[in-house]
């Protein structure tokens, strides 16, 4: 029972981590219909901006807030001079952010080094609740505890706030909104400047729960939220939580119990869905 439960913890943890960067990569399809393979790189960046202010400042909440702005800044500077130009063209899209995925992640070999940085638990956050034999790591819960309130934040915002009104009716009809004096360039811009800024979330919430970051783990987290992406449905944010929950549970189960699939199933898992649901679980048709 104990290792169910430690599996189950432990596939929430990673799921909500995907979560993070696949919501942001929904957020930006489902209003700009961009298809943005350099998202990952936005998780990498965080994660190496936030853990190195964490080691320098001692602060673990100081660390946050610098993944978060960077990933603000480097979503600002891409919306406006690489995905601007190239709206309306997914196979310019496609080329243009898989250049700044391998360019952005090579800079972080430049600015930080080529080796791994390691990265600790903050001592607050350290440690695990003993109920009889289950074994429960605070951290993780701290991760699952974070993706959840992000959802419910992002959920609220988009249904109960008028910028959410903005959003929900830019993703209907950009030109109506553009003709009711909305400058929908702006909301572009701030729905990327936010998409980027939970992948940094993201990945500095992975330094801790890893122990260590890496130039290339924006490439390999990047195409898990693709996956989740696929799986959720374009453009739905409770289609990307459910997916991501998915995709960490299975991974971790498969993990434990058959290692040689543990990276095989998430694919499986996406093609099961476009065999049978294109759009995706809570994807609209059409």
């Amino acid at each position: 029972m104990e290792v169910l439960v430690n599996l189950a913890v432990n596939g929430l943890a990673t799921g909500m981590l995907i979560f993070l960067l696949a919501a942001g990569l929904t957020l930006i399809f489902g209003l700009m219909d961009v298809v943005n393979f350099g998202h990952g790189a936005l998780f990498a960046w965080g994660a190496y901006a936030g853990i190195w202010t964490y080691v320098t400042t001692g602060s673990f909440v100081v660390g946050i807030l610098a993944a978060i702005i960077t990933g603000l800044l480097l979503g600002l500077v891409l919306e406006k001079y690489i995905i601007q130009p190239v709206y309306g063209n997914h196979i310019q899209q496609i080329l243009i952010t898989l250049g700044v995925l391998i360019v952005l992640s090579e800079m972080l070999k430049v600015v930080w080094g080529p080796n791994q940085l390691s990265a600790r638990t903050p001592s607050y956050l350290a440690g695990s609740w003993e109920f009889g034999d289950i074994i429960i790591i605070k951290y993780r819960l701290f991760i699952i505890a974070v993706g959840f309130i992000v959802f419910f934040l992002i959920r609220y915002i988009l249904k109960n706030t008028k910028i959410g009104l903005i959003v929900r009716a830019g993703v209907i009809n950009k030109e109506m909104v553009q003709a009711l004096g909305i400058n929908i360039k702006k909301v572009f811009m701030y729905v990327f400047m936010v998409g980027a800024a939970m992948a940094a979330l993201g990945g500095i919430l992975l330094g801790p729960y890893s122990g260590v970051i890496y130039a290339e783990m924006g490439m390999e987290f990047g195409i898990l939220a693709f996956i989740v992406v696929v799986i959720g449905g374009m453009g739905n944010i409770k289609g990307s939580l459910f997916a991501a929950i998915l995709v960490g549970v299975c991974g971790s189960f498969m993990a434990y119990y058959v290692p040689a699939l543990s990276l095989a199933v998430n694919m499986l898992l996406m093609v099961i869905v476009l065999v049978f649901r294109p759009q995706g679980l809570f994807g609209a048709k059409g």
